[in-house]
């Protein structure tokens, strides 16, 4: 199982590291790299060829503004390609509405996933989930997470009998 995550400044680093959090949880294994699709676009061609011939099966790909990298990346590869929007500071930034715009707004017939603004998280644990079709041991730890996830809910946001009494 292999995930490349890809951003396109070191300043999304943080928002990134998100999702390499969450794949580390569940023992996949990823690279990161900061590539630009505007600025090293030959780079980017070349990084996509090696990570398809190393057995890379999905690319998570961060970017902010126009986001164009998670497009980009979707048009060398026919790999799954999630998009996360990233909120962009200083003049121009939108909030990330910018870059989740231009993520969701792709044409096709080349798809790009798309999650929430700085939701890096969410992409990894789609990824998982996509991979979990493959991988019967990374679905069964996406089973226990999951119902772990409920019970602690559950546990945590049990009401008395007679909680309408306490309003």
């Amino acid at each position: 199982m292999k995930v490349a995550i890809i951003f396109g400044s070191l300043s999304d680093k943080p928002v990134m590291k998100k999702a390499a959090e969450v794949l580390r949880s569940f023992g996949v294994d990823f690279s990161a790299q900061v590539i630009s699709a505007h600025r090293t676009p030959q780079l980017l061609k070349e990084t996509i060829e090696h990570l398809e011939a190393g057995g890379c099966e999905l690319i998570i790909a961060g970017a902010g503004l126009a986001a164009h990298l998670p497009g980009v990346v979707a048009s060398l590869t026919a790999l799954p390609v999630i998009g996360v929007p990233i909120a962009s500071g200083g003049l121009g930034g939108l909030g990330g509405l910018d870059a989740l715009f231009s993520i969701v707004q792709m044409p096709g017939p080349i798809p790009v996933a798309a999650v929430g603004v700085n939701n890096a998280a969410n992409a990894a644990y789609l990824a998982v989930e996509i991979l979990s079709l493959k991988y019967p041991k990374l679905k069964e730890g996406l089973s226990a997470f999951r119902n772990t996830m409920k019970a602690d809910f559950t546990r945590e946001n049990q009401l008395p009998d007679d909680w309408f009494m306490d309003l």
